[in-house]
């Protein structure tokens, strides 16, 4: 009997028939046929309704388990009866009738010689429980013979505590009283009316375990039942302690701590620090990262729980993802592919069904059913970013490409690249298996920096290009990048038509004859680098005996750097120079900055710099050692450009300091505002005649070479100003003007930011603002600028004013505004992009 829903199950058996619900890491459903075929039952009629597929195609004609196994499918309900009766073509002899969606390990054999021993029409296996109300009651006499059914009684009407498993041996003449139209049931129809013709049902008790699984309360206890062994079941993996049950292909890592029992699945990983209590299960591909804790719960498969985050007595559907430090309460349910934010909690008894979202910091203290923010948005600030083979599958990244090139047309090339990692080499070579289903072929660059890419692109017929790279600030997670045929990032409108594409799966599919092709171009470094150099006036004075120190955080800039310092005529002392995945996933770009900077006073050279693994980043060394801010290296940057050229045109974000008007305006050079995100910032760069551009975290344009981050673009043209002014940088680092500048970080559900910035702008009509991004309010020696965060809940302040102690007070008093328009919580104190 297969086909029941679970309603009371729900959210675990939203999309998945009670059946098939995990018990253990298999289907509860296989285990009663484990059961059967060890009692010498081989041939199995499956009644099936709800989500029949899913049944089929699981167990298919049951060979593999060793059985034989054919469906009858209910149309309409049928009830109990009704359904056996409808599968009474394959039952034309004594056959046992058996829930699939139980627990047990009855002795079915038992109860088939009690059956014969007594010579019955129908024998019920019985059980008894300490609670039957929700359960129907048989009373039966001494010999065994059942004397009256009570189903689901009141506790006035509990006359005994032995209940109807649901389990029936019965012979054919059974179908003569369950009537041949409408839904019935055994114990409601047919069974009194057996008692009442005068055939003889008796009842047989068991002794052994039998467990409804009816709700998740009894979910939990079920598997608890199983790890202490008190049901004998068929529990996979390696005994590695004799309560722990290890998976084929998992890793724990040696600091981590598995209390027993406990069962871990197959291909799971548990990191560093990571804690698995005592009675809980993971299903299979589950990662549990560092320091995380999970007890007492059952997590499904493909789920991804984080760093910091902590699960208690709770039951995960499959494929959730948990972010680093959230938490799941005792009795909290997810089903299947939800996603719990960072720092979010999901309260004790709290139900959250599948496919929604829990916002970062979230607290839910009520079930979610049908609210859902929706798909998030696959682009962010920098690309399609998530954790590696969690959000960021091999399956996503074939479909993401097929969607990309299907807005571009057919019949060309486009060009690939990647980092140094073999987390980026497997998911580049997804992307270019997308790329070639939809027709079109891939130039593939192999390992190289983005702007060497962002440059191949430019100078070919190239119609685009995608880079597969890990997150900077986060190992564990990967981001993929598309560029247009210029090389620059994908605009929004672009972005957007990815998005849709994708969604709606209305990708380009193409015949064999088309498919496309791989190829490798060649010289692509050499090219870069000879018009990198050809770009720049080389200054005489400057070639004698200028000194640096470089530090290239073992990334791809180790294939392009040492041609460009050839290029440099400069004595250059680098370090960490060698390609390496291990190195490159530890860099700490400030902890770099100060080592460079030990050895820039140590050699007595005139720069020192930190080169980000993607070569597009860069951080600054003075000549007497001092590490410069993105904001200080910006503004010097910015010094030299407009003191070298006459009436320079510049393009900064709208967030920059005061003190880059005043620099510009000592020397006539204008500003274009721009948004923060870079693909705006390169967007408004790529317009002619701009001779600069800048973000606040390290990244520098150069557009009459590229018109996109490069840091070996940036160190050249720095040298040959430095080189031409003939001061050290020191002096000019000293001479800029002071910088004070607060940001704040005020939570903001999605579903608010809309209004918020509404009813802000409103309040402030009367004020002098700039709208390029977000909100930008002039205030006397400074601003203030509130921009809601495109990635996460939380509404940005940056403010600036004369004294950090002003700048402060400036945030907060902004932040107060939008915490008064919804009261959404304290603001947070942070970096943001300003450092």
């Amino acid at each position: 009997m297969a086909g029941g829903e679970g309603t009371r199950l729900r959210p675990l058996t939203s999309n998945q028939p009670k059946p098939m619900l995990p018990m253990a890491n298999r289907p509860m459903m296989e285990h009663v046929v484990l059961l059967l075929r060890q009692h010498g039952f081989t041939e199995i009629v499956v009644t099936v309704a709800f989500m029949a597929n899913t049944v089929r195609s699981y167990f298919g004609d049951g060979s593999e388990l060793g059985v034989r196994m054919v469906y009858a499918t209910e149309e309409t309900p049928l009830g109990t009866a009704g359904s056996v009766l409808n599968a009474r073509d394959e039952l034309d002899e004594r056959f046992l009738v058996i829930s699939g969606d139980v627990l047990t390990d009855l002795d079915l054999g038992a109860v088939v010689a009690f059956h014969e021993e007594k010579g019955a029409m129908a024998t019920l296996a019985l059980h008894s429980v300490p609670d039957p109300l929700e359960f129907g009651i048989v009373i039966t006499r001494e010999d065994g013979s059942v004397e009256r059914f009570l189903e689901k009684p009141t506790w006035g009407q509990v006359f005994s505590d032995t209940i109807n498993t649901g389990i029936y041996v019965l012979e054919p003449e059974i179908f003569d009283f369950i009537p041949n139209e409408g839904a019935s049931d055994f114990s409601g129809d047919v069974f009194p009316a057996v008692l009442e013709a005068g055939r003889p049902i008796f009842g047989w008790v068991s002794e052994g375990y039998w467990e409804d699984v009816g709700t998740t309360e009894a979910y939990l206890r079920a598997h608890n039942d199983i790890l202490d062994r008190k049901v004998r079941v068929e529990i996979d993996g390696f005994p590695l302690r004799p309560d722990v049950w290890l998976g084929q292909g998992s890793v724990l890592d040696p600091s981590a701590v598995v209390e027993g029992p406990a069962l871990i699945g197959d291909n799971c990983s548990i990191g560093p620090g990571a804690a698995i209590g005592s009675y809980t299960t993971l299903g299979d591909n589950v990662r549990i990262a560092d320091s995380a804790e999970v007890r007492h719960s059952t997590i499904g498969d493909n789920c991804y729980v984080g760093a910091g985050a902590r699960v208690e007595g709770a039951a995960v559907g499959r494929a959730c993802d948990l972010r680093r430090g959230a938490r799941l309460e005792p009795g909290a349910v997810l089903g299947e592919n939800c996603l719990i934010g960072a720092g979010a909690e999901v309260r004790a008894g709290v139900k959250v069904y599948p496919f929604k979202t829990v916002d970062a910091g979230a607290l839910v203290n009520s079930s979610i059913v049908w609210e859902s923010k929706g798909a998030r948005s696959l682009f962010g600030r920098d690309g399609v970013r998530g954790i590696a083979n969690v959000d960021i599958n091999p399956e996503l990244a074939v479909r993401l490409s097929m969607a990309w090139v299907s807005t571009l047309g057919r019949g060309f090339s486009v060009t690939a690249s990647r980092d140094t990692s073999r987390t980026a080499r497997m998911l580049k070579r997804a992307v270019m298996v997308g790329c070639n289903a939809a027709g079109v072929n891939v130039g593939d660059l192999e390992v190289a920096t983005v702007p060497v890419m962002r440059h191949h692109i430019r100078n070919t017929s190239s119609r685009g290009g995608v880079t597969v790279r890990l997150a900077a600030d986060d190992p564990q997670s990967v981001i993929i990048r598309f560029f247009d045929s210029e090389g620059l990032d994908l605009d929004e409108n672009s972005q957007r038509k990815v998005e849709r594409m994708y969604h709606r799966e209305e990708f380009r599919r193409v015949l064999a004859p088309e498919i496309g092709d791989i190829d490798f171009p060649a010289r692509a470094v050499e090219q870069y680098t000879a018009d990198l150099v050809s770009t720049v006036r080389s200054s005489e004075d400057r070639k004698a005996g200028f000194k640096l120190v470089l530090d290239l955080s073992y990334g791809s800039a180790s294939f392009v750097m040492p041609n460009v310092l050839s290029k440099l005529d400069a004595d250059v002392l680098v370090v960490n120079p060698y390609a390496h995945t291990a190195g490159m996933i530890a860099v700490d770009r400030v902890a770099n900055a100060h080592r460079v900077a030990d050895l820039v006073r140590a050699s007595g050279s005139q720069l020192g710099a930190v080169v980000d693994p993607d070569c597009e980043l860069l951080t600054i060394v003075d000549d007497e050692g001092t590490v410069l801010t993105d904001d200080q290296a910006l503004l010097v940057l910015l010094y030299l450009v407009t003191r070298a050229e006459k009436d320079a045109q510049v393009v900064l974000p709208v967030s920059v300091p005061n003190a880059a008007a005043e620099i510009c305006a000592e020397t006539g050079a204008t500003i274009t505002y721009t948004k923060l995100s870079s693909a705006h910032l390169m967007e408004a760069a790529a317009q002619p005649g701009i001779a600069f551009a800048a973000s606040q975290s390290g990244g520098f344009i150069w557009p009459r070479f590229l018109p996109a981050y490069d840091a070996a673009a940036t160190l050249v043209m720095l040298v040959e100003m430095l080189g031409a002014t003939g001061e050290p940088l020191s002096k000019l680092v000293r001479s800029l003007p002071s910088v004070h500048v607060a940001h704040v970080s005020v939570p903001t559900p999605w579903e608010s930011k809309g209004l918020v910035m509404r009813v802000l702008i409103e309040q402030l009509a009367d004020r002098e603002t700039v709208l390029v991004d977000g909100v930008k309010v002039l205030e006397p020696g400074g601003w203030a600028l509130v921009l809601p965060d495109p990635e996460e809940p939380v509404t940005h302040v940056w403010a600036e004013a004369p004294t950090e102690e002003g700048a402060s007070a400036r945030a907060a008093q902004y932040a107060a505004l939008i915490v008064d328009l919804y009261p959404v919580g304290p603001a947070v104190k942070g970096p943001g992009l300003l450092g």
